[in-house]
């Protein structure tokens, strides 16, 4: 049984973060999730030491990681992922994976697991932290935002893939069969759920918005826990299960209740961000070994090395296989993007500590170079976003020259 102390204390956190956010806003803009985290830091054992993680907390925060990768999964359209865009993001994701897992090679000593581990982190894209930055700006439905979308999207299922092939604990050809399997049955529930659904079904989903009943939320919740389930009868990780569970679920509202798949999802999204998601990020904090980091030498100089390879990593190939139409500057600006990760990174750095596999300076070090990513990648990339935009309004509102009459010259 948890102490009821701790739980005041997480949810006083995710409480007070947003308002850290708006109170600082005017100056400078802070992802929401950097103040969760740093709050756990400060309540956690190394710092204050009011706060210590139990079997419930750590349920309760497992649980806010899958609603976490779930929520990632339905934000994705793949309408909009096709083509010769997604074949170039595909490509740049699984160059980025073999440059990653080479290059953590090195830095883990030559340790095969360890490089996994580092090298799947490193190729992540947070795409509920950069969406949201193109949605205000207005980018979303745009060019720009089409492309980063789909370098984002494979940014986020391509490291679940990983993850449930490389951290399994089995071999690559087992791990490859198991998720062979569950790739065709999640197919299969991909074809049901494109099938047009009853009329009852949209009915009732209407009907008990505003009702005790709330069938469709309940039905959400419902989808999750089996492919939550399914991940688990096939020994993979269950961020693989709540990421289809994701997909799942936009199908499926889309097509059966359309009128109501807002509000359907402004209440998951209610129970995800407003509770579940926060605690996973503020016991995130609490579990940060933020002692090893300052007293090691070696960990806090990986931080900024984590950085640099973050950008190498992920950063290089999205710069170098973006679609030719995007200049050099929405180039960078889209590896910037792309190279935005900390929701990913803690998730495989949890799994690669929870397995022994990763050591928790090393975590440490990851984690803390994915918040300066937060910090200050997109920040980057939405100022060259705007400078372009201010120059191509510039140049549409400078006068076109006069025409010369030189006729008379003859």
């Amino acid at each position: 049984m948890t102490h009821p102390g701790t739980l005041v204390l997480i949810t006083g956190a995710a409480v007070l973060a947003p308002l850290l956010v708006f109170a600082v806003g005017r100056r400078v803009r802070v992802p929401l999730v950097i103040f969760e985290i740093a709050l756990g830091i400060l309540i956690g054992p190394d710092v204050l030491g009011w706060a210590h993680t139990d079997e419930v907390t750590d349920a309760l925060a497992d649980l806010g990681l899958s609603m976490l990768i779930f929520l990632a999964g339905y934000e994705i359209e793949f309408a909009a992922v096709r083509g010769d865009t997604l074949r170039r993001s595909l490509w740049s994701w699984l160059v980025s994976l073999g440059l990653g897992i080479g290059l953590a090679f090195l830095v883990s000593g030559g340790d095969v697991f360890e490089a996994f581990v580092i090298g799947t982190a490193l190729t992540s894209t947070a795409l509920g932290t950069v969406l949201p930055m193109l949605r205000d700006s207005g980018e979303l439905k745009g060019r720009f935002g089409t492309v980063m979308s789909a370098f984002g999207a494979v940014g986020e299922f391509g490291p679940v893939v990983a993850v449930a092939l490389l951290l399994s604990g089995r071999r690559p050809a087992e791990s490859a069969a198991l998720l062979a399997g569950f790739g065709v049955i999640t197919a299969v529930a991909v074809l049901w759920a494109l099938r047009p659904r009853p009329p009852w079904f949209g009915r009732l989903a209407e009907r008990t918005l505003h009702s005790s009943a709330q069938f469709a939320v309940r039905f959400v919740m419902l989808l999750l826990a089996c492919m939550l389930g399914l991940a688990e009868v096939f020994g993979l990780d269950v961020l693989l299960g709540a990421f289809a569970a994701g997909v799942l679920t936009r199908i499926i509202l889309h097509r059966a209740a359309p009128a109501a798949s807002g509000e359907v999802l402004g209440k998951v999204e209610a129970m995800g961000f407003g509770f579940l998601v926060p605690l996973f990020y503020v016991v995130t904090g609490i579990e940060f070994d933020l002692d090893a980091l300052i007293h090691d030498p070696v960990a806090l100089l990986l931080v900024p090395v984590f950085l640099l390879l973050v950008l190498l990593v992920r950063g290089g190939p999205v710069f170098a296989l973006a679609p030719k139409d995007l200049g050099s500057r929405d180039r960078t600006a889209l590896a910037l993007f792309a190279s935005t990760c900390l929701p990913l990174v803690v998730a495989i750095t949890t799994i690669g500590v929870d397995q022994e596999l990763l050591a928790s300076e090393e975590a440490a070090s990851l984690v803390g170079a994915a918040m300066i990513s937060v910090l200050v990648l997109p920040l980057l990339a939405a100022r060259l976003r705007s400078a372009d935009r201010g120059a191509g309004r510039a140049a549409r509102a400078r006068p076109a020259p006069e025409a010369v009459d030189d006729s008379e010259s003859w």
